[in-house]
């Protein structure tokens, strides 16, 4: 299994990051490889970093030859995706949501169909936007026919993903459930690989 895991935040190092890193972890124990992509690194190097539609359907003529396209190829080839995100004004930040509105070539292609996904996020306040936030995640990854999963049942019932509140290292609860998620993905991925396979 290859898991990947896509930060959303501007902040390499930030809380993201250690919640993406603890859900990988889990992951790579249960014998998946994983990775995880800094989704600002690759937008900065976009000469036009924001989708315009310019055509349709999309022929991502925009981004040839970058490092973005060979990031597409790395998600078409991914069997789960774990998404990362800090809440900015209840929803995504717009380093991830620019980075998603590139993905329309994939979405023509089938690339991410039957992927797994599942998300993380992170915000200032115990009620700060984590829920809008993973569920604005949910509805990319439906849009592109993804398998969305949320929490583990392994400890207790589900959630619709990882919740956290700054700093996620004192936030032992989203850690916590950071790994369960981790873990989750790749049990799903296993049990859904024939699907993969006709994509």
């Amino acid at each position: 299994m290859y898991i990947i895991g896509l930060n959303g935040s501007p902040h390499k190092r930030g809380n993201t990051a250690l919640l993406l890193e603890t859900a990988l972890k889990a992951a790579a124990e249960l014998g998946a490889r994983t990775e995880m992509i800094f989704v600002q690194e690759i937008m900065e190097k976009q000469e036009r970093p924001f989708c315009i539609g310019c055509e349709n359907p999309c022929p991502g003529r925009c981004y040839k030859g970058t490092e973005y396209e060979e990031v597409l190829e790395k998600l078409s080839a991914a069997d789960g995706l774990l998404v990362g995100s800090p809440v900015y004004f209840g929803s995504v930040s717009g380093q991830l949501k620019s980075f998603w509105d590139k993905t329309r070539r994939l979405r023509r292609a089938n690339k991410l169909l039957n992927t797994v996904g599942a998300v993380l996020t992170v915000g200032a306040a115990p009620y700060g936007g984590q829920e809008t936030t993973l569920r604005a995640v949910h509805d990319m990854m439906f849009v592109q026919g993804m398998i969305v999963v949320g929490g583990s049942h392994e400890e207790s019932p589900g959630h619709h993903g990882v919740c956290a509140r700054q700093s996620a290292e004192k936030d032992t609860y989203a850690l916590k459930r950071a790994v369960l998620i981790g873990k989750r993905v790749v049990q799903v991925c296993e049990a859904t690989a024939s699907l993969r396979k006709q994509r």
